[in-house]
């Protein structure tokens, strides 16, 4: 289940444990729409391994500032609290698995 956060502090508990995507997005955004679907699939098939939290960057600024966040889609994942990785884009399954649970 894909997690949409209400406010910074929660953003700041999700991300605390284990590996999660970080889906900096906006509902005006072509590709975020596209990348949407692809994301619903990897958190179902992925639950027990992989969370993922979306931040509207219209409605949380002030995060998507802290990550330097300039286009949408971008992806960021971390692990255990720490940022292991930043990705520009829309993102193929595949790829995205890989990279979340594979390569970091």
């Amino acid at each position: 289940m894909i997690k949409h956060i209400e406010n910074v502090a929660e953003f700041d508990e999700l991300v605390k444990e284990g590996k999660v995507i970080v889906n900096f997005y906006a509902d005006w955004c072509g590709p975020c729409r596209m990348f949407g679907p692809v994301l619903e699939e990897v958190s179902e098939e992925h639950e027990d391994k992989l969370t993922i939290v979306k931040v509207n960057v219209d409605n949380f600024g002030e995060l998507a500032g802290r990550f330097n966040v300039r286009s949408v889609p971008t992806s960021v994942l971390y692990d255990d609290g720490k940022i292991v990785g930043m990705k520009l884009g829309f993102q193929a399954k595949g790829p995205l698995v890989r990279w979340a649970l594979v390569d970091n």
